[in-house]
């Protein structure tokens, strides 16, 4: 037993409360009260991230909408500090649409932009969302040619016969869908075999630093042909280097995503306006 951990900690029954376990909990609540709060009061935004081709980096092939809250200060709090925290709660299904009403907002005012859309497999019919979606393709049925759904790995096995059928579905409609943080979880590659997802984006963990890391470099690579044998187009994520943005490219990689490229911003160069939650 490492000498900083607590005796009595180590020898507390499993599921019983102790200190960590408290401190923990204690964070998820004032967390999702958070973005609860934040939902109520409509200061719910999104953050814009090109996807850059890895051909030519000035071409964007997709842009990536990245939720966003502000907090009781007004500082902009991102996905990443709260997601684990609310995906499993109502409050994770609102969040989610919101996600959506922003995105196909955002796509109806410009008509030459094409925008991927955070989603979880939980939200696969939840009557808000679904009403969302629906209404957003009976007001401009183009819509649907220019979205992008992306589901994480982790979530999409969850349910992966509801999420075969909700993707067949709406396939129909134009709307594609992104495997997201490929090579994060535990994708059986039967489920990967039936999703039939068009895009896949490989986890940022076996790209950052990717030029100077040989295990990594063959994990991508066996990563990019599981892409090419499903007929996925593919998209790395996290690139922060120019070295990892360089191998990438050579490596057969379609496009590219990461700070290198753009950091996410909730004024892109077409403007804030209409970027926060209403209604």
């Amino acid at each position: 037993m490492p000498r900083w951990v607590d005796k009595r900690w180590a020898e507390m029954p499993p599921g019983a409360d102790n200190p960590l376990d408290m401190a923990l909990q204690a964070r998820d609540r004032e967390t999702l009260k958070m973005v609860a709060d934040a939902l109520r009061h409509r200061e719910v935004l999104l953050a814009f991230q090109p996807v850059v081709s890895s051909a030519d980096p000035q071409r964007v092939a997709f842009y990536e909408g990245l939720v966003r809250v502000l907090d009781a200060s007004g500082r902009v709090i991102p996905a990443r500090d709260f997601i684990a925290a609310v995906e499993t709660t109502e409050t994770g299904r609102i969040l989610d649409c919101v996600a959506l009403e922003m995105g196909l907002n955002t796509l109806r005012r410009l008509p030459g932009l094409r925008l991927s859309i955070n989603m979880s497999a939980r939200s696969i019919g939840y009557p808000r969302w679904m009403a969302s979606l629906r209404r957003g393709l009976q007001r401009d049925p183009t819509l649907g040619e220019r979205l992008i759904l992306e589901i994480t790995e982790r979530s999409a096995v969850t349910v992966p016969e509801l999420v075969v059928t909700f993707m067949s579905d709406l396939q129909r409609k134009g709307i594609c869908f992104a495997l997201d943080d490929f090579g994060a979880g535990f994708t059986s590659f039967r489920y990967l075999r039936d999703f039939f997802f068009d895009i896949l984006k490989i986890d940022g963990q076996f790209t950052r630093g990717i030029h100077h890391d040989a295990d990594n470099q063959v994990l991508v690579k066996a990563l990019l042909a599981i892409g090419r044998q499903f007929d996925m187009f593919t998209v790395a994520g996290n690139v922060e280097a120019r070295a990892d943005a360089l191998w990438l490219a050579q490596a057969g990689v379609d496009c590219q995503q990461g700070y290198f490229h753009a950091a996410p911003t909730v004024s892109p160069l077409w403007g804030a306006e209409g970027n926060r939650a209403t209604g």
